[in-house]
């Protein structure tokens, strides 16, 4: 394998768990799904230079910062 290519891989099951985590976490999984896309969309238009890998694509980044926002909560607070 091209060495490029191993450290561009991402763990897909951890981002598996942290996507089933939040539709857990969440009271209306309609709402949190929805919030998840708009959250990736508005991150999608800010970032113009995102690099295209699959760890830097919205969606995923979104997901892991609001699993991180619900369980972390004093990290919002600092």
């Amino acid at each position: 394998m091209n060495k490029y290519y191993e450290y561009q891989k991402i763990d897909l099951d951890n981002i598996t768990y942290k996507t089933e985590e939040l539709l857990e976490l969440a009271n209306n999984r309609y709402k949190i799904t929805i919030q998840v896309a708009n959250r990736a969309k508005r991150r999608k238009y800010e970032d113009v230079d995102i690099i295209d890998n699959s760890i830097n694509k919205p969606i995923i980044r979104a997901i892991l910062e609001m699993v991180d926002e619900i369980t972390e909560p004093e990290i919002i607070s600092d």
